[in-house]
């Protein structure tokens, strides 16, 4: 069990990698400069569409930024499956995703759609009261090295979003209605002769997706990602199979953030000499609400004592 999480986790990397592509589509404009709308169409060259992910890539984090003053519900369900694919078990688990000292922190509130136990539940809270009580007497120096940390890891997504650029060859493909907005799709194939300057780059020519643009925002509504070829990392110690996909779509939500709604992931994998593992997993997103940044955050024995 152990193992199957860690395969799941280090494949599941990969293909999420190549989504970092998707936010430089999606807002490749301002609302400050609308001069600057360069529109999805036929007529849009290879150029264009690479200098629209060159600027847009400075922005590509604002989703994921506002993301974090907001609090949601996330469901995970599973689905174990044999040699043609058909389910052999599922299970599922729900959370609930808040907000503390600025870091998204996930609670589980259910297995298989029902309530936890009162023993599971308080087990949760005293997870959650850790992570307050760790954070509450954080010293300032800690504060900014876990601050220091988390830009790194976004600027470490940007540099590695700017290979898109050169990694593809993207070509119109046409125009669809999406829940009464309408949406251009392109198609990503990976280019010839593509040399990658990241470590993690270098994976990029064994995927290849398809996005759909908003095309009044210009922010991506969903994200098709295929595996076309086996994907080996380190010698022996992940082998992710042709055939292993991922789908997203998102929502624009409160009128100022696109978040994600949900998430299909297909993995054929095997790490190292184990077993390989072979799931299908969608994940939801819903409820999502703003969370104020003037809420006192309480342990459990100061809101005890408010009562």
């Amino acid at each position: 069990m152990k193992h199957s999480a860690v395969l799941k986790q280090h494949a599941a990397k990969f293909l999420v990698l190549t989504c970092l592509a998707l936010p430089l589509l999606s807002q490749s404009q301002t609302a400050e400069n609308p001069a600057q709308k360069i529109p999805a169409t036929p007529d849009m060259s290879q150029d264009q569409i690479r200098d629209l992910i060159r600027e847009a890539a400075e922005k590509d984090m604002q989703n994921e930024k506002k993301q974090r003053d907001y609090t949601y519900i996330q469901r995970e369900e599973e689905h174990k499956l044999d040699g043609k694919d058909q389910v052999k078990s599922s299970e599922s688990k729900t959370y609930e995703i808040m907000v503390l000292y600025e870091e998204p922190v996930r609670k589980l509130i259910a297995r298989d759609d029902k309530p936890l136990s009162e023993n599971d539940t308080r087990k949760e809270d005293e997870k959650v009261q850790k992570i307050i009580e760790r954070r509450k007497n954080e010293s300032d120096n800690d504060r900014q090295k876990r601050l220091e940390k988390q830009n790194k890891e976004q600027e470490d997504g940007r540099q590695f979003v700017k290979e898109i650029a050169d990694a593809y060859n993207f070509r119109f493909v046409g125009e669809e209605n999406i829940e009464g907005r309408k949406a251009s799709v392109i198609d990503a194939d990976p280019r010839p002769g593509y040399e990658p300057r990241m470590k993690d780059a270098k994976f990029l020519p064994k995927f290849h997706f398809r996005v759909w643009l908003d095309e009044t925002e210009k922010q991506w509504v969903k994200l098709d990602i295929q595996c076309i070829d086996t994907v080996s990392v380190g010698l022996f110690l992940l082998r992710l199979h042709k055939g292993s996909s991922i789908q997203l779509e998102q929502v624009r939500v409160n009128d100022e953030v696109w978040l994600p709604r949900d998430v299909m992931l297909k993995l054929d994998a095997r790490l190292a000499l184990l077993k390989g593992v072979n799931i299908s997993e969608d994940v939801t997103f819903r409820d999502y609400k703003k969370f104020r940044t003037d809420t006192k955050i309480l342990t459990i024995g100061e809101a005890q004592e408010q009562h």
